[in-house]
């Protein structure tokens, strides 16, 4: 579960927004049709704060669409929905009023143990379907659907103390960039749409999936060891001291927002490509729902930023695996404290 959002919920509660099949007359409905898709309530705000209406994110996904479609093809589909008057939520399994046209593909989740029906975006009309319902994030999985124990990528997602910031995030990028090239690797960055960077590194053959974390936890040591003042890769928040968080969790079953997408943020800005030389000079802000596409003009510079796929380094592996994994020490040392604690109060 990620940045504090609710569980899946899309069997229990979620529903298509008000109209969703069309309607007839109503004075100030706003309606709309593309590739097929019905399109309602596209006047209305699209969350509190936002800067923008349901309209603002199908064309946003619409013009888009190629792009996203890029980054989110063959993968099973996690997105986050925001509904009127509702907190906003993760939404896995497919609900089941989803059109027979929706690509789909079935998971089995371990966790739950039963199986999960995701929807893969592979094509605008499905982008379209997902803005209507007021899925405005977008976290594909880290392996394809045919594939699902091969990781594509290396991730590192640089997370910055309240009150720091982008700028702070960008130098701990540059840290994992030092740390990735000292391994003979290198990688693509992004800002995260929120306060934060990701870095993605293309990986080459079929990496085993513990060996993939396992790399990520010795980037992220490295890089700390490269600035202990600056970084750090301690899982617990209070263990952090106001330094940027080097997370190299992103594997396994976990999901990343994609290039591209919205994130439920004032102003919806998104996930956005940058190149290494043009950090300094960026703020999340500068990448919206409303700024995003008229900077691109015909490019995709995520695609252009990518670096070949590459073998993972032999010895990150090998350090790797001498490093525990991070949200299970985190669950051991969040035990020995109550445990203290309670023999304190005792």
């Amino acid at each position: 579960m990620m940045d504090g959002m609710a569980e899946d919920r899309s069997e229990a509660r979620p529903k298509p927004d008000r109209a969703t099949a069309p309607r007839r007359g109503g004075a100030g409905q706003a309606k709309d049709e593309r590739d097929g898709v019905a399109l309602t309530n596209l006047d209305q705000e699209l969350f509190p704060g936002a800067g923008a209406t349901k309209r603002d994110l199908v064309d946003y996904l619409d013009v888009m669409s190629g792009r996203l479609v890029e980054v989110l093809r063959g993968r099973p589909l996690s997105v986050i929905r925001v509904l009127r008057g509702q907190d906003q939520f993760m939404q896995k399994n497919l609900p089941k009023y989803t059109p027979d046209w929706v690509p789909r593909t079935t998971v089995w989740a371990e966790a739950s143990h039963r199986e999960v029906v995701y929807a893969l975006g592979n094509d605008r009309r499905t982008l379209l379907w997902f803005g209507n319902q007021r899925a405005v994030e977008f976290h594909p999985a880290l392996a394809l659907a045919e594939a699902p124990h091969r990781q594509t990528h290396l991730i590192m997602d640089l997370d910055p103390p309240e009150g720091d910031g982008f700028g702070a995030a960008v130098r701990a990028a540059r840290l994992v960039r030092q740390a990735l090239a000292d391994a003979g690797m290198s990688g693509a960055v992004k800002t995260s749409g929120s306060k934060g960077v990701h870095v993605f590194v293309p990986l080459a053959g079929d990496p085993a999936p513990e060996d993939v974390a396992a790399a990520q936890r010795a980037v992220a040591a490295r890089a700390e060891r490269i600035d202990p003042v600056l970084a750090t890769t301690a899982f617990i928040r209070e263990d952090r001291h106001g330094k940027v968080f080097l997370d190299a969790t992103r594997a396994g079953g976990a999901t990343v927002a994609a290039a591209y997408s919205p994130r439920i943020r004032p102003g919806v800005p998104v996930s956005f490509p940058v190149a290494w030389d043009d950090l300094d000079d960026v703020t999340p802000a500068d990448f919206t729902i409303h700024t995003a596409p008229g900077l691109l003009k015909d490019d995709d510079p995520w695609v252009s930023a990518m670096p070949a796929p590459q073998e993972l380094d032999a010895g990150l592996i090998a350090e790797g695996h001498t490093i525990p994994v991070a949200r299970v020490q985190a669950m051991h040392e969040g035990k020995r404290r109550a445990k203290a604690k309670r023999a304190t109060e005792g």
